[in-house]
């Protein structure tokens, strides 16, 4: 008598069943799943500045010294949280450059003109081609390259202080000593 009162209910209780399992397999996969670019020479790219269109921004403008590459976009709230960090970190010393991702050049300026720009160079890259080639899809996203060009660290998503300060500087500085 109780398993008739149950049938009706089963087909519900394998679903949700079936999703937890995807989704668990899917989340794990996901967390171990290896940045392809980390370890490798940072692609190549060649774009227009994004306050000179007259002027180039390219990978070997990034060499010779250890340097943050962030892809942000004036449109990513994300990107406004993880503003002051960067600042934080260009005032460090730490040569912080940036990728434009699918942004408007006058929206992409009238951002950085709002407040302190952390930026050393700015690629505009208002189709994400060149972002894509560093397998950034979605912003922000900042990599650590060595003075060589080589990609030693990735993060998706905005910069936190206990990321900052546990991972992202000591690898600096060790790059950096490697100098």
């Amino acid at each position: 008598m109780r398993v008739r009162r149950l049938l009706p209910f089963l087909p519900v209780l394998v679903l949700v069943a079936l999703v937890g399992t995807l989704a668990g397999g899917l989340i794990w996969n996901i967390g171990n799943v290896p940045e392809p670019l980390v370890g490798r020479e940072a692609p190549d790219f060649d774009l227009q500045q994004l306050r000179d269109p007259e002027a180039r921004f390219t990978r070997a403008d990034m060499l010779g010294a250890p340097a943050l590459v962030n892809v942000w976009a004036s449109w990513c709230t994300t990107c406004r949280q993880e503003r002051r960090t960067l600042v934080a970190l260009d005032r460090m010393g730490i040569p912080v450059f940036g990728l434009n991702f699918r942004d408007e050049r006058a929206q992409a300026m009238a951002y950085l003109d709002s407040g302190e720009d952390p930026f050393a160079a700015v690629g505009f890259d208002p189709y994400g081609r060149a972002s894509a080639e560093w397998g950034a899809h979605a912003t922000p996203v900042t990599f650590l390259v060595d003075r060589h060009g080589v990609v030693r660290f990735k993060h998706v998503g905005p910069l936190h202080s206990d990321l900052v300060n546990r991972h992202l500087i000591p690898l600096y500085r060790q790059l950096q000593a490697e100098s």
